[in-house]
């Protein structure tokens, strides 16, 4: 999941050119050992993946996390157990794991935001997300444009930030639409609707259908983004990811597919929590 990118204005879009054409070879040259060689290198390299979970305390982070990629990347605090008083101002943590399955590596870092809208005024709470998540896009691009650039520059930007909306069963609150509206022009949104198991289906429906409401009236873009439609294929899986949920079991694919899908229907392992 890359960060987002601006969707092309018309005006700057490359002028259509006719078709390059092909070039017949007289002899074997060996292109087809390039993605041999790339798939080597990034099965040596392994691959980076940096998530931000954003939501008041309570609301299943640490489960989300642990289920989703069936490893213990985040210790969850035990209910009833008070571990001191709540911060008062909010904090981020970040905890870097690396996964490996069937030979792939994956360097896989949550970044938590504890505090969150946890406090009675949360005016600019999100002031230190989106200072952290723009400081990571800074960093790495400092990095990128130095002469001489190191062999692996190592990539700490956040590729996608799960947002943890309380189960109230009636709309996005002010604070959401606040935040949400900041956020989704800076990285990927994926909102969920947490505890999703404390709502009948009926209410989970409609509850759903609010939110896209609120998302859709106020202009807030959630992953997938229409300007990653570029490519034929990356559209038709995008509109997979967009409409697939809706009848519950056609999203049911892969892990990418499976987290950034926003109108999921949970399967029983993640009947816990619910991808708006």
């Amino acid at each position: 999941m890359d960060p987002p990118r601006q969707c092309p204005s018309p005006s700057s879009s490359r002028p259509i050119s006719p078709r390059t054409p092909s070039c017949e070879t007289l002899g074997y040259v060996g292109i087809e050992a390039v993605l041999d060689q790339m798939k080597i290198k990034a099965m040596k390299m392994g691959f980076e993946f940096n998530i931000m979970v954003v939501g008041q305390s309570g609301l299943g982070k640490s489960t989300m996390v642990n289920t989703l990629f069936k490893s213990k990347i985040w210790k969850s605090t035990p209910s009833g157990l008070a571990l001191g008083p709540i911060p008062q101002t909010l904090q981020l943590h970040s905890v870097t794991h690396v996964i490996e399955e069937k030979g792939v590596k994956l360097k896989l870092t949550v970044t938590d935001t504890p505090g969150f809208g946890d406090q009675i005024n949360n005016d600019k709470c999100w002031d230190p997300i989106l200072g952290y998540i723009n400081g990571q896009y800074e960093q790495y691009l400092q990095e990128e444009i130095l002469i001489t650039r190191q062999r692996h520059i190592p990539d700490t930007r956040v590729h996608c930030c799960v947002y943890f909306v309380a189960p109230t069963g009636h709309s996005l609150r002010p604070l959401d639409i606040e935040f949400l509206q900041r956020l989704c022009r800076t990285v990927n949104v994926v909102p969920v609707i947490a505890r999703a198991d404390s709502l009948t289906m009926e209410e989970r429906e409609d509850f759903r259908r609010r939110i896209q409401h609120n998302l859709r009236t106020h202009s807030i873009d959630v992953y997938p983004q229409e300007c990653f439609d570029e490519d034929i294929n990356d559209k038709i899986l995008n509109c997979k990811i967009r409409v697939g949920g809706r009848g519950g079991r056609e999203a049911r694919g892969t892990k990418a597919e499976l987290f950034s899908s926003h109108l999921f229907f949970p399967s029983e392992d993640y009947t816990g929590r619910d991808f708006t």
